[in-house]
């Protein structure tokens, strides 16, 4: 009898949530104070080109607008089996959340100085999600000490390996 074998997953899956896109840039520049989980609502076209990975956040924005929450700016390159449609890559997604979620993000968003920013967009059990957080602003001196934690943090690291071999052929 055949043994049976687990199947073989992408390095960026867990779990059943494979990422597509991130946006690096957001925990850069923003401090994520809270983070929530949406739907999109999506055309068919659009899901099939995040499947296939043709997506970038790294400029998008989410603004509440009224009673619904819509994902800006987000590029979703154009399916290259599309022939019957005019796809606008960058057109308004709505996001899909709970009332009370919407009511939370509307509450924080009026504080002076927080926003909302896509982090990540993924598939999850099939479909396309996003996770957004609602953010605050970093200033110069803040990120120039992200920076210097991220360098310590990766000498330790180097430290902890220790001194690469030094082997001739």
């Amino acid at each position: 009898m055949a043994k049976k074998t687990a199947p073989k997953t992408d390095e960026s899956t867990e779990g059943g949530v494979k990422i597509v896109a991130l946006n690096r840039k957001a925990r850069f520049n923003y401090f994520i104070l809270e983070n929530f989980e949406a739907g999109i609502v999506l055309k068919g076209w659009e899901i099939k080109s995040i499947r296939a990975g043709d997506v970038n956040i790294n400029e998008a924005y989410v603004r509440p607008q009224d009673g619904e929450v819509w994902l800006l700016g987000a590029h979703i390159n154009p399916y290259k089996y599309t022939k019957d449609v005019e796809p606008d890559p960058v057109r308004k997604r709505k996001l899909l959340l709970n009332r009370s979620e919407i009511n939370k993000l509307v509450a924080k968003v009026k504080l002076r100085g927080h926003t909302i920013v896509p982090l990540k967009l993924y598939l999850k059990n099939g479909k396309a999600k996003i996770e957004i957080g609602v953010a605050k602003g970093k200033e110069g001196s803040d990120k120039r000490h992200s920076i210097r934690d991220r360098e310590v943090k990766r000498n330790m690291d180097r430290a902890i390996r220790g001194p690469k071999p030094t082997w001739k052929r």
